[in-house]
């Protein structure tokens, strides 16, 4: 009776073993090397901005430009501070002191900005002879031009053009609209603006 209670108990001590072992073996399985992956598609970005060259259609964007979905510099628009506007006396050509700021900061903006140009576009009232208003819009704009000119800007830069009084901005026949009429303004060509900088963790904003 000793003999196979000792017998007994040996056989469950062996149990867990054997039952470790089984599973043991029913968990192995060969090795399979992870498999290399294959690129089917361009993602070469040479410029580094960020934009594949399969769909970057800027190919040299400043360094921290803000990007469109072309992979393009986006623009700030600084129109206003390109704006030339002179008015002038009825029958007149004079440049008033008042107006010689605005020539001045135009020729500043040309110069830090050697690729522009603009074209300055003289106007006159309905008041009087179109033809002679015609003439006297021309050589507004040619005055101004002048005055740029002074400021150290090359003439090739500058263009003019009269319009006489073809063009009116106020419509009427009051004094007013005769003021506003006598003027000439200026576009600046080939100029697009501030480009736009990506925001970072370093970015400064004003408060």
């Amino acid at each position: 009776m000793k003999l196979q209670t000792k017998l007994l108990i040996c056989s469950l001590v062996s149990l867990p073993s054997i039952a470790l072992e089984t599973v043991s073996e029913s968990d192995k399985y060969d090795y399979i090397p992870t498999p290399l992956a294959v690129q089917k598609a361009d993602l070469i970005d040479d410029d580094g901005d960020g934009v594949i060259n399969a769909r970057d259609l800027c190919i040299a964007t400043p360094e921290g430009a803000a990007l469109d979905n072309d992979g393009c510099e986006q623009y700030v628009d600084v129109s206003n501070t390109m704006a030339l506007r002179i008015l002038f006396d009825n029958a007149s050509s004079y440049i008033k002191p008042v107006f010689q700021t605005q020539m001045s900061q135009m020729a500043d903006f040309l110069k830090e900005y050697p690729d522009t140009k603009i074209e300055i576009q003289g106007y006159a009232s309905a008041v009087g002879n179109p033809e002679k208003n015609l003439v006297l819009s021309k050589n507004r704009a040619e005055v101004v031009r002048e005055t740029i000119i002074g400021h150290g800007i090359a003439p090739e830069r500058l263009t003019i053009v009269g319009y006489g009084d073809t063009r009116p901005e106020e419509i009427g026949d009051t004094e007013f609209a005769h003021a506003m009429n006598r003027k000439v303004v200026a576009s600046v060509v080939g100029y697009k603006g501030e480009v736009e900088k990506e925001w970072t963790i370093f970015t400064t904003i004003g408060k």
